[in-house]
């Protein structure tokens, strides 16, 4: 059986995944977003400030409403470079 890594936590970035769904919904800003998926304003801000992970029924209700497949949604999760922040 095969096994895929977690990526590292400084691999980690929520603000891609955010920031994507934002853009394909065309929203305005994380206020709308929170709206969109029926969650509290400051959940969003602490997922963006990396106090909570995204979890897997924000994850689902992410791919409900903007149809990123949740592949997709878990691959914007990770940095493009890999990297830690300071590359960024």
């Amino acid at each position: 059986m095969a096994f895929k890594l977690i990526p590292d936590v400084a691999a980690y970035d929520p603000n891609r995944v955010l920031d994507a769904v934002i853009k394909k919904l065309k929203l305005k800003n994380d206020a709308a977003l929170s709206r969109v998926l029926e969650v509290a304003p400051p959940v969003i801000s602490k997922i963006r400030h990396n106090t909570l992970p995204i979890g897997a029924t924000i994850l689902l209700r992410m791919h409900e409403v903007s149809h990123f497949s949740i592949r997709e949604l878990r691959a914007l999760m990770v940095r493009q470079d890999g990297g830690s922040p300071a590359a960024a």
